[in-house]
């Protein structure tokens, strides 16, 4: 295990709690020299590899995008457990490049360590709750390796399914599920006979497999329709309309079981669907006009908020909030201003965020250690120790707290408005998405 892979997995526990305090992962791989290809899907680009490999215990190598191997960044990529996969676009002897590369993989397996590769090979701009075509490259590592070592050893693949609640947002849910591992020298034989046809059936298998693992909404056009089903019922994983008292697992559950149901209808043909798709769509159009949340329509309802409780809140935290604005809002503001007008793809925001947050943060703190040994109190343990407690655990609870001001000035404004048609209206979806989906 190199040296910086090595600190970036135990390192990076921390911020990624920050960013998904709610993670679980299912069917957890319990051997660190595993000689396994986990095979995953590729929902949120960068994000992807952090969470995969710094979640799960066995030793990982990646197979990445051979343009971000500049000569600056080789050293780092290289020290992180990366290789490059080349393609056609990357100019010429790709094919000699990738061989090299497979070489290496093989070495890998051989030593009992495992590779991550995603298996889709591209990310969608905007987060989709789907699965895309599964690439036969998995396969065919697995295959080259047995045959390098002569079959002496098992080689196993097993599909990892990552389902974010949202990728990109602060406080999100993750479940990481696994599926049960196929061991390739089972088919030594068939790949014996017609080698082609077995890479084509295992990687079907794969994808079987790693669909059964992820929130698979077939239809691409009916994604928001789902999203818009998970919003109504809070019985699913969105990030921000949900029911957090229901288990993780269970919302999870009923994500996939919606998809699911919905995968199998003939939806377009279906007049009740097509309309309640429509009438869904125009409710969250109305909700975008008037500048009114669902969230707080359903807490106005239900009457889920006690005022006295916000009161509360912000009466006891607010010294620990000014602390952790003062400790993190300059390089909070500076790392989201430079990476949200850097990348257009807002797929990479959130984990580009995440780890030259951690860098940035951490420089300007160590400012505050300086500071604090040599004005306030000559101890090093003292102010390291500040450091890595006070310092990032106050700039969560800032965040918290600045947010929930934002929140509750939004839900004072929309509890005054009229929300008689927007209420009628909710009540109306919701009764038929009942009557209709037999999951909800």
């Amino acid at each position: 295990m190199r040296p910086l892979y090595l600190f970036l997995k135990y390192f990076l526990k921390y911020p990624l709690w920050v960013y998904y305090p709610r993670l679980i992962t299912v069917n957890k791989p319990k051997r660190r020299f595993a000689r396994t290809i986990f095979a995953s899907n590729h929902a949120a680009s960068f994000m992807d590899p952090l969470v995969v490999a710094q979640c799960q215990p066995p030793i990982v190598f990646f197979m990445t995008r051979s343009d971000v191997f500049t000569p600056i960044l080789k050293p780092i990529l290289w020290a992180s457990h990366m290789f490059p996969i080349y393609r056609d676009i990357d100019g010429e002897n790709t094919k000699e490049k990738n061989e090299n590369v497979f070489r290496k993989c093989y070495r890998i397996l051989k030593y009992g360590r495992s590779l991550l590769i995603f298996s889709e090979g591209f990310t969608d701009d905007v987060f989709i709750r789907r699965l895309k075509p599964v690439k036969k490259g998995a396969v065919r590592i697995g295959f080259g390796a047995l045959e390098d070592m002569d079959w002496a050893k098992k080689v196993y693949i097993q599909a990892v399914g990552v389902n974010y609640s949202d990728p990109n947002t602060i406080g999100s849910d993750i479940v990481i599920s696994n599926s049960d591992p196929i061991c390739l020298n089972d088919y030594r034989q068939k790949y014996i006979d017609d080698p082609n046809k077995t890479i084509y059936d295992l990687t079907k298998l794969v994808e079987t497999k790693m669909r059964e693992q992820i929130t698979d909404v077939r239809k691409k056009e009916w994604a928001g329709t789902h999203e818009y089903i998970m919003r109504l019922t809070k019985k699913g994983m969105n990030a921000v309309d949900t029911d957090k008292s229901i288990p993780l697992i269970k919302r999870w559950q009923y994500s996939k079981d919606l998809a699911d149901w919905m995968n199998s209808q003939e939806l377009d043909e279906k007049v009740e669907m097509v309309s309640l798709r429509e009438d869904l769509k125009a409710y969250f159009d109305l909700l975008k006009k008037e500048k009114v949340e669902e969230k707080h329509v359903d807490a106005i309802i239900n009457k889920k908020r006690s005022n006295a409780r916000v009161k509360l809140y912000f009466a006891l935290l607010w010294p620990f909030a000014i602390l952790g604005l003062i400790h993190n809002y300059l390089p909070y503001k500076f790392i989201k201003n430079f990476v949200e007008k850097s990348f257009r793809r807002k797929v990479f925001w959130g984990s580009v965020k995440m780890t030259l947050g951690v860098v940035a943060i951490g420089i300007f703190n160590l400012l505050f250690v300086f500071l604090g040994y040599y004005l306030i109190y000559p101890s090093w343990f003292i102010w390291i120790g500040y450091f890595f407690t006070v310092a990032p655990l106050s700039g969560m609870i800032a965040y918290g707290y600045f947010n929930k001001i934002k929140d509750h000035k939004k839900y004072k404004i929309t509890f005054k408005k009229d929300l008689s048609e927007i209420v009628a209206l909710r009540e109306s979806l919701l009764e038929r998405i009942n009557q209709i989906i037999p999951v909800a």
